[in-house]
């Protein structure tokens, strides 16, 4: 069995927006296709150290004690660790809670014993990244991103390729609507609500990648805001106007959706819902646009106390890995 090399392994793993799919068509032999971004808040950060035996301590501890009894399993990773997650992204709430705790914990684990530090194989042997390689490309690189999609006869463990990874401007913030009462669907729910879909058309998957192409990155490269949450706010429409069928409308919860319908009326650009939901956001140009509409919105909707706002930055990088070395008492940091 390997054996440790240092002391601990601590790992900062970013949330996520999904923002939407490309092409769920795949007439062009290959399917999904997605577009999404990292955050610095919500985040998973977890300690991982040498044990006796396997103890797994604090918020989704019996989620990631399946993630490393998976690895002892599959490729024979020892159980002799401790992990103590210390803040968990919120679960089913579509920023990506499952895949940046199993990373975390594969690639805490893969530093702290000296084995293979591949999130991509990780991702496989833990049953990530199925349809999308966003909550892969922002452990790794962090930023925007657009993965280009599965093969329909490739490696099913193969994770789709990360082809656009992007800083946003550094100003550019995301207000978060939270509301703690609704799920959003995960799991074998979400595997049997993709095959309930009707067909998506190649008319909708040429419309989704045009917009993309030729206004989302255009304005990206050019830091026009408007442009850009202008092509977010329609891809958001395209896609939830197709989900609708399986979540009870454009979006999951019925708070949310009031909030964002009365924004658009005002004019507001950016809007949607992250994945299944229920979480939604609205992209804001500047901090202080972000902070005067959460305090707003928190005075308008603050008797629900099911609701929360709150303002994250687009992380430009992937997650924050740190070493202890122990008695030699000396930290090394890495970002990967």
């Amino acid at each position: 069995m390997p054996v440790a090399r240092y002391a601990s392994v601590s790992i900062t793993a970013p949330a996520r927006l999904h923002l939407g799919f490309l092409d769920l068509n795949g007439h062009l032999e290959r399917r999904f296709g997605s577009l999404g971004l990292a955050l610095d808040e919500p985040a998973c950060r977890l300690h991982v150290s040498p044990a006796e035996r396997l103890q797994v301590r604090g918020p989704d501890a019996a989620r990631a004690e399946r993630y490393v009894r998976r690895l002892h399993e599959r490729l024979g990773w020892p159980l002799g660790v401790r992990i103590e997650i210390e803040s968990a992204i919120p679960a089913h709430s579509g920023l990506g809670s499952g895949t940046q705790l199993a990373l975390a914990c594969g690639m805490g684990m893969a530093r702290l014993f000296g084995l293979p530090e591949q999130p991509a194989l990780l991702a496989g042997v833990l049953g990530r990244g199925a349809r999308s390689g966003i909550g892969i490309g922002s452990f790794e690189q962090g930023g925007f991103i657009i993965d280009g999609g599965r093969s329909e006869d490739g490696d099913p463990d193969r994770v789709p390729p990360t082809i656009v990874q992007q800083a946003l401007p550094p100003r550019w913030r995301v207000l978060l609507l939270f509301d703690r009462e609704r799920i959003g669907i995960s799991g074998g729910a979400e595997v049997r609500a993709f095959q309930k879909l009707e067909p998506f058309t190649e008319a909708q998957a040429g419309q989704l990648c045009r917009l993309v192409l030729m206004q989302l990155l255009p304005a990206l490269a050019e830091a026009d805001f408007p442009r850009f949450g202008s092509a977010i706010s329609r891809i958001q429409q395209v896609m939830g106007d197709y989900f609708s069928p399986m979540q009870g409308g454009r979006f999951t919860s019925p708070r949310v959706a009031a909030i964002l319908e009365a924004l658009a009326q005002q004019g507001r650009v950016g809007l949607g819902q992250s994945s299944w939901g229920p979480t939604g956001f609205v992209l804001c140009p500047d901090p202080q646009d972000a902070h005067q509409l959460q305090a707003q919105l928190q005075q308008q909707w603050q008797h629900h106390p099911a609701l929360t706002f709150v303002v994250a930055t687009p992380r430009s990088q992937g997650a924050g890995l740190a070493v202890c070395a122990g008695d030699r008492d000396r930290l090394k940091k890495t970002a990967g």
